[in-house]
């Protein structure tokens, strides 16, 4: 009775541990394109793009823990 109680709150911790890395990881490239802009306005194509490629990594982290914590 108390282990699928405990499976479940397993699964739960791991997605909101993701959640939390991944807004945490978020947070650091925005912050870090940001002064990247403001080091070289001229890069800001360059830095956008890198920027957000690197945000699209960290929310994956939160799929599979979705995928992988659901099952």
């Amino acid at each position: 009775m108390v282990t699928p109680m405990l499976a479940e709150m397993n699964g739960s911790i791991q997605v909101g541990l993701a959640g939390l890395g991944s807004a945490i990881g978020v947070g650091l490239v925005g912050m870090k394109a940001t002064e990247a802009v403001g080091r070289n306005p001229g890069a800001l194509g360059k830095i956008m793009t890198v920027g957000l490629i690197g945000m699209a990594f960290a929310e994956a982290i939160v799929f599979y823990a979705l995928f992988l914590g659901s099952h």
